[in-house]
């Protein structure tokens, strides 16, 4: 039996158990090199955190001792504070207590003097007394005596005394008053000058008037028979989008367009304009236009009221209020452009104001609003009043504003001197030259009522309306009417003639008495 290989096995299964062994061995002591170094670290570590925890610490109570002296400094700081304050206020104290022992003795010595007085009113009333029963003795014997040598009772007499003193002192009344008036009518006057003076020198205004008509010129002839249409559909068509009529006569290469809404005359206008640019007119593009020039002109309302707005220094004002201010544009007023009157007003209200102290914003802004009701009057029931109220009141516009609208006409009483302003400054654009035109009719009848009001008082002998309907001279019959009651006269017929009529401005009654003496030398 042949031994080597069992021994060859048998040694190298002792070499590999015993390379088992040894890497073991050794594995084994690596591993526990590394928990020896892990240990080393983790002390370190350990070590340095109880280094880092004790300074921390030890910052903390640094810290901590730092601002509790700040605390404490800043406590003292206003424990002082306030031990001056507590020494100052008793200081005042003392002070108003030595006033007021003062004030005592004043009111104490006060006191004793009104009881001097006092007492001398007393004796002085008893004095009185004694003269006056002595006085109404000697009147009682007067009277006896009077009636004796008169052959009148007292009532009589009474009677035709008082006549006598009412007669005068109606007289005498009549000239105080009228003295009293002329002075305060040329104080008044003369600052209501002043005052409306500044405010036109200020503000210049330009003026533009408006007709009920707009003319489009057209490039020829031709254009015209176009525009009518196949049996007049094109004409048709288009008077039905805009609401406005379409003159289409014998005026050379133009076409007029007429209606009284100003705001539909100038979507017609623009409208117009841009069928005649394009060539291409039929009804289908004619509604087309008309609804871009609608837009177009709102667009232009907006940025008008926005420019109105900014001229005058308003920025707070609802955006549907400027935009329906805006539509003041394409509005007249006897032949007066309305924006630009409400700017006017707006503008010289807020100049018055100025000069009488009050907010100069508030009464531009009253002003410039006093005629937003005819911007909608058109399409709406009511007076522009009562329209441009309901606005001013949606909107949240101030009380004086709303105010300023409902008087401006004069009805009801001026509720603010801002009201007054904007009347005022109404009828100064109003009136201005060249602001407003007046038909002949109108003007004949104003002039003839003016007469008949005058006329119709009692010792006028005949009226003259002059300066065209600025002033009023009446002639007065000499034997009924003296220098007193024509002044009376005169004041009487401004009244009736304010209260019965409807003027801008005001009109001047002048009361004319002649008085002629005739003598003949024979």
């Amino acid at each position: 039996m042949d031994l080597d290989p069992i021994v060859f096995a048998i040694g190298t299964l002792a070499l590999v158990v015993l390379a088992f062994v040894l890497g073991w061995v050794i594995a084994r002591r690596a591993e526990q090199a590394k928990i020896g170094s892990a240990e080393d670290a983790a002390a370190r570590i350990l070590d340095e955190a109880k280094r880092e925890a004790a300074s921390l610490k030890q910052k903390v109570q640094l810290e901590a001792r730092n601002q509790q002296l700040e605390m404490q400094e800043r406590n003292r700081k206003e424990a002082d504070a306030q031990r001056a304050d507590l020494i100052r206020m008793e200081a005042r104290l003392v002070e108003r207590e030595a006033k007021l022992d003062r004030k005592s003795d004043e009111l104490a010595a006060r006191e004793g003097e009104l009881n001097g007085i006092r007492k001398a009113l007393e004796t002085r009333q008893t004095s009185l007394s004694k003269k006056e029963e002595d006085l109404n003795r000697l009147i009682s014997e007067q009277t006896t005596a009077l009636e004796q040598i008169a052959h009148m009772t007292a009532d009589e007499a009474r009677e035709v005394l008082i006549a006598n003193m009412e007669s005068k002192a109606r007289a005498e009344g009549a000239r105080r008053a009228k003295e009293i008036r002329d002075r305060a009518e040329q104080d008044a006057e003369r600052e209501a000058r002043e005052i409306i003076g500044i405010a036109i020198q200020r503000f210049a205004g330009e003026h533009t008037t408006e007709t009920t008509v707009s003319v489009v010129q057209l490039p020829n002839e031709e254009m015209k028979g176009r525009i009518i249409g196949r049996e007049g559909r094109n004409i048709r068509a288009f008077e039905m989008a805009t609401g406005v009529d379409v003159i289409v006569d014998d005026t050379p290469e133009a076409v007029i367009l007429s209606g009284f809404d100003p705001v539909r005359r100038e979507v017609a206008r623009i409208a117009m304009g841009k069928l005649v640019e394009d060539g291409r007119i039929h009804p289908g593009r004619i509604e087309e236009l008309v609804d871009k020039a609608r837009n177009q002109v709102e667009e232009e309302a907006q940025r008008a009221g926005e420019e109105v707005v900014y001229e005058l220094g308003i920025h707070d004002m609802h955006p549907q209020l400027v935009k329906t201010l805006g539509k003041l544009k394409y509005r007249t007023s006897y032949g007066q452009n309305v924006l630009q009157h409400a700017k006017e007003v707006g503008i010289l209200t807020g100049l018055m104001a100025e000069q009488l102290g009050l907010d100069p914003l508030l009464a531009r802004r009253a002003g410039l609003l006093h005629d937003i009701g005819k911007a909608v009057d058109r399409e709406n029931e009511g007076t522009h009043v009562a329209l441009g109220l309901e606005l001013a009141r949606r909107y949240g516009e101030h009380e004086e504003v709303q105010a300023s609208i409902e008087w401006h006409h004069g009805d009801p009483v001026a509720k603010s001197i801002i009201s007054v302003l904007v009347n005022a400054a109404d009828t100064i654009s109003s009136v201005r030259p060249g602001a407003r035109r007046e038909t002949i009719e109108g003007y004949v009848k104003r002039l003839e009522r003016l007469e008949s009001i005058a006329q119709a008082f009692d010792g006028v002998e005949k009226t003259y309306a002059i300066q065209a309907g600025r002033e009023v001279r009446v002639m007065v019959k000499n034997d009924r009417v003296d220098d007193a009651m024509a002044q009376q006269l005169a004041n009487d017929i401004a009244e009736k003639i304010q209260a019965d009529m409807e003027y801008p401005g005001q009109i001047k009654v002048v009361v004319i008495r002649e008085s002629r003496s005739v003598s003949y030398a024979k």
